[in-house]
């Protein structure tokens, strides 16, 4: 997701404060525990994305705890960044400083995730990325050596709308539009390039996080005739560019990524937001059969259903859990670093594996579409394309 501009400017992205739910496993400092962190947006104006996520590294670490087979406790570790740069190095160096802390979740957006990944790597502790999305991140001459993606990049998100658009919507022209963040840069970068080589004229502009009105740039949209639009953004500045869109009478095609991927999109745009396309490298969770159980589970623990990329960091958490049990208590950054860089897990959502430099190595993204003020999800968006 959540994702980045190139990887030594950190441009930042503004994201969400969160309340902790109800899950026993909070973030104390017992003795002999094996602590697993997550980094993200804990406060701030995208909070649900961050949420999503936490709870999801929650659930894994209760459920563990809670089966009895483990000689050691399990503990949950919080680390706020906000989802901006600026606030990434403190809250990695505060979860680094916690010697018993083994792993992280995270970081969430590529923005912090260029920051501080210098640190982790430095210490030694690895990072398991559910949503980090940035191409770049995994260059090598970053020198990121802890850091592993868990989840298909932007290469393959972007694609996939130009795709879509080119294949099955047969777009003129497209307006596209990012919010010069890591994450919306990065995305709007691969999508351009996709919709050029499909013939389709592209029309580019950068707007800004946190653009007091979105009026200009949507009459910018209907005036051009663009047939289709993509936002490169976070849903709390793709829904009140969505509330202009609607104002100025945009008929067209609208699609957005995994950082527009929430109902908080929905709930802030209202109307506004009905056939809006979001893409995400991430499934339902509540549709697919695989993790129907792990949705009950959720929705029983913390009173909603999962969202974005809510399943991805349980089963990340699950295949650090499930490294940690081979060692036992003792074991040592680095060493578990170095093991999950060679792993294969098979979680509920897919097969987590990593290529050269920490790339993960699978490519399918998903489209879901906006209907009678729900999300309702569509499928592989290359598939669907045709």
């Amino acid at each position: 997701m959540l994702n980045k501009t190139i990887i030594k400017m950190a441009i930042p992205l503004a994201v969400g404060a969160l309340a902790l739910t109800g899950c026993g496993s909070d973030s104390g400092s017992g003795d002999g525990a094996v602590k697993i962190a997550f980094q993200g947006p804990l406060s701030g104006d995208n909070v649900a994305l961050g949420e999503n996520m936490q709870n999801g590294v929650k659930l894994a670490i209760d459920q563990a705890n809670a089966k009895g087979d483990l000689d050691f406790k399990l503990e949950y570790v919080a680390g706020d960044d906000q989802g901006l740069p600026d606030k990434a190095t403190a809250a990695a160096q505060k979860i680094i400083d916690d010697e018993s802390v083994v792993a992280v979740v995270g970081p969430a957006f590529s923005g912090p995730t260029n920051t501080s990944s210098p640190l982790y790597a430095e210490s030694g502790l690895v990072t398991v990325s559910p949503s980090a999305t940035n191409p770049l991140l995994t260059d090598k001459e970053n020198g990121f050596t802890s850091f592993l993606r868990g989840v298909p990049n932007d290469n393959m998100q972007g694609a996939g709308m130009a795709t879509y658009y080119a294949k099955k919507l047969q777009a003129k022209k497209v307006y596209l539009i990012d919010d010069k963040t890591d994450y919306g840069v990065g995305l709007a970068t691969v999508a351009e390039k996709g919709l050029k080589d499909a013939g389709i004229e592209v029309v580019k502009k950068s707007v800004p996080q946190k653009t007091p009105d979105y009026s200009a740039t949507a009459k910018d949209v209907v005036n051009s005739k663009a047939d289709a639009l993509i936002y490169a953004g976070y849903y709390q500045d793709a829904a009140p560019f969505a509330k202009k869109l609607k104002d100025a009478g945009y008929k067209g095609a609208a699609i957005s990524g995994d950082g527009t991927n929430d109902m908080k999109f929905v709930e802030l745009a209202g109307d506004a937001s009905e056939n809006w396309f979001l893409t995400c490298p991430c499934t339902d969770a509540t549709v697919e059969a695989g993790t129907k159980k792990f949705a009950e589970d959720y929705q029983k623990e913390f009173g909603r259903a999962p969202g974005t990329y809510s399943a991805e960091a349980y089963d990340i958490a699950n295949m650090i859990i499930a490294e940690v049990k081979k060692s036992g208590a003792d074991v040592e950054r680095e060493a578990l670093r170095d093991a999950l860089a060679k792993a294969s897990y098979k979680g509920l959502t897919k097969t987590f594996s990593f290529g050269e430099n920490g790339e993960f190595t699978g490519t399918d993204v998903y489209l879901y579409q906006v209907k009678g003020g729900k999300i309702g999800y569509q499928g592989n968006i290359n598939e669907l394309a045709g």
